[in-house]
């Protein structure tokens, strides 16, 4: 199928998906309410909008989004930021007097978008704080799947959501299924975006909106978030519950309408990264996004473990500086792959190990270079790579699983110059497994026992590996920058295309619930032929 025809039966399908997932019934407002009924708590929470001389039809949507909330225990704090259009006070005055939950300050002078989300915040007396832009719109269901993230999980400190964008007719596109929390991912766009809420205690405790970091200042805010929660206090619902204006001027409309906000973007990482203790660089990626480019000391003791002979001859020159050796394993016993791999790790001192499977290699040395660097960053336990096929098209981006226990190779067959579903061909991010090249330390290998020789001997072990690290908390990163080539198929391969190999249901039944809740993929979408498609059939899960 090409991209065009591809694109538009996504567009397709996602009118379908929002036929049967919109909150339009009287029937599911009602299940809702009487959901609400049943909390524990309802909490309350402060939606904060910073004002600026927007268009009059748009001001009044987006406050009218909130005033039609299903869940009513919200406090809307708006600052007007001196706009020189005298209708703005006039029309948040006349709401202010409509509904007593509506507070509304008026800024003396203009400070930008930072300064006048500052003074959003000061009103607030919320529990939790959640950011809507002037002229955006929040589902009618929002605040209510924010309240109940919070009844079901009371340590919550950080939510967001699946978005959407809409035009100037009220046309809803372009849905941004989101992963759960993917912190290479987030290093590398803005994830969270919209919409995202905080426990307000939080944002005063780090000091609100940043000044200097404006079109940036939320990503800025998140970023320090971040610093002072754990990771176990993040929470993803994947729902659309906010629609983000596509117009003229707006980064929905086009990114290259806010060209600075990149570069802020990229000052606010580098910022957060050293306060963290991080030496990563971070650079301009494709469409202005972001890479984190980590330091690779020469002194690191790399080993290269690969069946290809030719793989030493071809990069025994490039060696000569670095500390890298290859080996080729010896099976010529019946020991099978997993235990000659493991004895390989127990003859070598290196610090970092990179497994390659049959018939792949790298396109260049700085591949190998890629992988080895980012495994030596902290958190990190494994890392793949781009595969392509002898064609130039991707064999392997990450692995999905999904619940028809399938075992999927992201991005299947695409060209590499296809973006991919959110940007994530050509973006660091995260996956719950990689397979085919990883990259490991070898103390990360040995803690975890190395790759498992009684259940997944042959061709699962390395998926296996990478589950077992995530469940130590241990991160699982995948990298565009270093790219292979693959000419066969792998072992792996052929044990997913049998699909009912012992193995496989070994493999199926002691990862079941990564299967049934993969969190690098979103219950909104569905895998096609290796390509991330909405799923139009999917239908609203019970309240």
């Amino acid at each position: 199928m090409r991209e065009s025809a591809w694109k538009f039966n996504q567009s397709r399908r996602y009118r379908k998906w929002i036929q049967r997932n919109d909150l339009a019934s009287k029937e599911r407002r009602i299940a809702i309410q009487n959901r609400i009924g049943g909390f524990a708590s309802k909490p309350l929470i402060s939606v904060l909008i910073p004002v600026y001389n927007v268009e009059e039809k748009w001001l009044r949507l987006c406050i009218e989004s909130v005033l039609n909330q299903t869940y009513e225990h919200w406090e809307l704090c708006i600052a007007d930021d001196n706009s020189t259009n005298p209708n703005i006070r006039k029309i948040l005055n006349e709401y202010s007097a409509k509904d007593r939950r509506i507070k509304v300050v008026f800024r003396e002078e203009n400070g930008h978008i930072s300064a006048a989300s500052n003074s959003a915040l000061e009103l607030a007396t919320g529990e939790f704080t959640a950011l809507l832009d002037h002229d955006d719109e929040l589902s009618s269901d929002a605040l209510f799947w924010v309240a109940k993230e919070l009844n079901d999980f009371s340590e919550t400190a950080f939510i967001y959501s699946d978005e959407d964008l809409i035009d100037e007719r009220g046309k809803r596109f372009s849905p941004h299924f989101k992963p759960d929390f993917s912190r290479d991912y987030f290093y590398s766009l803005n994830l969270i975006t919209h919409l995202s809420a905080y426990r307000t205690e939080i944002l005063r405790n780090i000091g609100g909106f940043r000044v200097g970091l404006e079109g940036s200042q939320d990503y800025d805010l998140a970023l320090r978030v971040l610093e002072v929660i754990n990771e176990k206090q993040i929470r993803h619902i994947p729902r659309i519950l906010y629609h983000w204006r596509a117009i003229p001027g707006s980064v929905a409309y086009s990114s290259g309408e806010k060209p600075y906000a990149h570069e802020r973007a990229r000052i606010a990482i580098r910022e957060h990264l050293a306060r963290m203790g991080s030496t990563c660089e971070v650079v301009e990626a494709k469409y202005s996004l972001h890479r984190l480019v980590p330091g690779f000391s020469p002194e690191t003791h790399v080993c290269v473990v690969s069946s290809d002979k030719h793989i030493v001859e071809k990069f025994r020159a490039k060696t000569s500086a670095r500390r890298f050796t290859f080996i080729v394993p010896d099976d010529r016993d019946s020991k099978s792959r997993a235990e000659i791999l493991n004895q390989v790790v127990r003859d070598t001192e290196a610090d970092v190990l990179i497994f390659l499977e049959d018939e792949i290699v790298p396109k260049d040395f700085g591949a190998l270079e890629e992988i080895a660097a980012h495994a030596m960053r902290d958190g990190i336990g494994v890392v793949g790579a781009k595969i392509l096929d002898k064609d130039g098209r991707i064999r392997n981006a990450g692995i999905v699983f999904t619940p028809d226990g399938k075992i999927n190779f992201a991005h299947l067959g695409v060209d590499p110059k296809i973006e991919g579903w959110l940007f994530r061909t050509d973006l660091i991010n995260n996956f719950s497994a990689v397979s085919g090249v990883i990259a490991i330390p070898k103390d990360i290998f040995e803690s975890a026992g190395g790759f498992d020789i009684a259940d997944f001997s042959n061709g699962l072990y390395d998926l296996d590996l990478c589950l077992r690290l995530r469940e130590k908390g241990l991160r699982v990163l995948w990298t565009p920058y270093a790219e292979f080539i693959q000419t066969k198929i792998s072992p792996m391969e052929k044990l997913c295309a049998e699909d009912n190999s012992n193995e496989l249901k070994d493999f199926r039944k002691r990862w079941r619930n990564v299967f049934e809740n993969d969190p690098f993929f979103n219950p909104n979408l569905t895998m096609e032929n290796g390509r991330f498609c909405v799923s139009h059939n999917r239908r609203p899960k019970n309240l």
